[in-house]
């Protein structure tokens, strides 16, 4: 930990439960933040926040894509217990949630945007539309304002403004006009008081001022997810040639032939999926184009940044700054490039490193951890932040002691996380690579110096990160590394022998009731 462990100014309210604030912008990778060091990414407002708060700097989603991360955040229990493991998997309904702990505390947890959490279609009739789709909503949450993908609400409120918002997602994130390159900065149609994040900033900040009990709020971004298009001035804020070098092979060819998941990876990535009406595959597009992508995507971070602002000053107005817990993550991150990819999945730190900003007043200012943390440790510390207990058996942390300036001796020195490629509707990944669903998954333990990729169906992967920080070299056929990758895969699986489903493993029944042990 470094920096000033000062705490923050008193509550003007002692004695009063905190208000909660908690942000997630979506794919935000955890390298784009410039209180973290990137060299490009200017983001202000988040930088203020990790002023006044903690930041993590090896922050971890749990599993991707966005349903399964967000199980993880929501739950604290890992893929392997809480079972989300891709969008359109229902959550089961018997799981403990941070929404449903938080209204047990007497707050009224309202969402704004959107969950990603599919019901569990034993709890409703046949017939039930929320079985159609996986944007439901994490059960205990009150949702004043929703934000699927289809995006109607902020259409609707684009009309009131004048804006011809008659496409439907995705086109309404085309660029506006014609003629435009395949990879273009073009504007759309909307300016930037005209965002989606605009528009929940906006409906947050007119809630606020409904408040006067303590509340706990969830605010859910879309960005900076794709489409890959932002108002100016954020679509020119960031040249071509700005940001590290790309980590990936000579080309996409050998990047490819380096794994069979990778090969079938870069086969279903579709450029449709990120700007809307291109065809073909993702690793055809050019240097240049990835260049210009990723200039984007550092433009659409500033641009939710500048939503961050509002948000701040919103609270400020109102008077809840000093009294408010602010928790700012992402769900997952963002290839961006990297390894001739976009989006996230698989097991490079790209789409797994994230950022992680918490402000709680008496808690430390300015510090930074650079100890390995992860969304499972978010639900048990912002319920601790809000003054309750968390349950023995979440598979998270609290966070709590590194925002009081302690460092816990017994703290993981390395993060895990996992992938479930499976394709239950279409079998589309069982077909490729002829396996069961139950084997279409991989679990990865990294640590400061290694990383090892377990699949399940699929050959191992170990990368000395110390001598290969590109994550381009696998070493686990290597018999230098061969006590190594043995012990890496014998932690994975103590990892996962540790965490089995703890719910009533901690529970017993004696001649004297029941005992529940409390948690180590």
């Amino acid at each position: 930990m470094s920096g000033n462990a000062s705490p923050s100014p008193k509550s003007n309210t002692a004695g009063r439960r905190p208000n909660v604030l908690f942000i997630t912008c979506d794919q935000w990778r955890g390298d784009c933040l410039s209180a973290a060091g990137h060299p490009v990414v200017k983001t202000p407002n988040a930088d203020a926040l990790a002023s006044e708060g903690v930041l993590f700097r090896r922050h971890y989603a749990g599993a991707a894509p966005c349903s399964p991360a967000r199980a993880c955040i929501y739950t604290g229990l890992y893929q392997m217990t809480n079972r989300v493991c891709q969008n359109g998997t229902p959550m089961d309904h018997r799981h403990w949630n941070i929404a449903l702990a938080a209204r047990a505390l007497g707050y009224d947890p309202t969402l704004f945007g959107y969950t990603d959490v599919a019901p569990d279609p034993r709890e409703r009739p046949a017939g039930d539309p929320a079985l159609r789709t996986y944007e439901g909503f994490l059960p205990g949450f009150t949702v004043r304002q929703a934000l699927p993908e289809h995006q109607k609400q902020w259409l609707s409120w684009l009309k009131t403004r004048g804006v011809d918002a008659t496409a439907p997602f995705p086109d309404i994130h085309r660029p506006a006009g014609n003629g435009h390159p395949e990879v273009s900065r073009a504007v759309p149609i909307y300016g930037r008081d005209e965002t989606p994040s605009a528009f929940m900033a906006g409906e947050f900040i007119r809630w606020l001022g409904e408040q006067d009990e303590p509340w706990f709020a969830h605010i859910s971004f879309l960005s900076p997810h794709p489409p890959f298009i932002v108002p100016a001035p954020f679509n020119e804020m960031y040249g071509d040639d700005q940001g590290p070098t790309f980590h990936r092979a000579k080309n996409w060819q050998e990047e490819a032939a380096s794994h069979p998941f990778l090969d079938y990876a870069m086969r279903k990535m579709l450029k449709h999926s990120f700007i809307p009406g291109r065809a073909g595959l993702v690793r055809d597009w050019s240097e240049q184009e990835f260049r210009t992508i990723r200039a984007l995507y550092y433009g659409m971070i500033s641009e939710v940044d500048s939503q961050l602002g509002r948000i701040w000053e919103g609270l400020r107005s109102a008077g809840a700054w000093d009294d408010t817990v602010i928790v700012l993550t992402s769900d997952h991150a963002e290839m961006m490039g990297d390894h001739f990819m976009l989006g996230k999945g698989g097991y490079f730190d790209q789409s797994y490193h994230l950022p992680l900003i918490i402000k709680a007043n008496g808690a430390a200012a300015g510090v930074v951890v650079d100890r390995f943390t992860e969304a499972v440790d978010l639900a048990p510390t912002i319920l601790e932040l809000a003054g309750g207990d968390s349950p023995n058996w979440l598979d998270g942390r609290s966070l709590s002691p590194f925002l009081h300036g302690e460092m816990p001796g017994d703290w993981r020195d390395c993060a895990h996380w996992e992938y479930d490629f499976r394709s239950v509707s279409e079998r589309i990944a069982e077909q490729y690579f002829g396996l069961p669903s139950q084997r279409c998954n991989l679990s990865v333990i990294r640590s400061e110096r290694y990383k090892y990729v377990h699949f399940a169906g699929l050959p191992p992967l170990l990368f000395d990160l110390q001598e290969d920080p590109g994550e381009l070299r696998n070493v686990a056929q290597d018999g230098a590394y061969r006590d190594v990758r043995l012990e890496y895969a014998e932690r994975l699986l103590a990892w996962r022998a540790e965490h089995l489903e703890q719910r009533l493993a901690l529970v017993a029944l004696t001649d004297k009731g029941v005992v529940s042990q409390q948690r180590e």
